[in-house]
């Protein structure tokens, strides 16, 4: 095999790994706080303050729900997502919201609940009005 050969073959390795590298979702776990530090999309865990109101009125927005919730830490943060309130959102045990901070709101392209069950532990995951279900055998 030639020299230009084997310099094209490993160019050609590093170039695809490069477009590999780029298409991955690297979004990083972090709690409100360092999400409004970095600026950059994160996934925050956390539970939602029950206790306080949910904003979503179908009538008049049925792309928008708005909510309280609590990161592990205990930083508190209102939740704006463009979409509809996923089904049996209050009885959810854990939640994990996907966006940015934008000034005092945490704006979520995607949510993902934690459900209760007696038998199999179940993940709803809402994503642009797509529904997955995931369950742990």
């Amino acid at each position: 095999m030639k020299k230009l050969h084997v310099i094209l073959l490993i160019a050609l390795a590093v170039g695809a790994g490069a477009i590999v590298a780029m298409m991955g979702d690297y979004t990083t776990y972090a709690n409100f706080i360092q999400a409004k530090e970095s600026g950059k999309s994160v996934n925050v865990v956390g539970y939602l303050v029950k206790d306080k109101e949910l904003i979503y009125d179908p009538e008049t927005d049925p792309n928008f729900f708005s909510f309280i919730m609590v990161d592990k830490e205990g930083n508190e943060q209102k939740v704006v997502y463009k979409g509809a309130k996923p089904q049996d959102f209050e009885r959810s045990e854990q939640v994990v919201v996907k966006g940015r901070m934008d000034g005092e709101v945490f704006k979520c392209s995607e949510i993902s609940m934690k459900c209760p069950s007696k038998y199999v532990n179940d993940e709803i995951t809402l994503k642009e009005g797509v529904v997955t279900v995931k369950a742990d055998e």
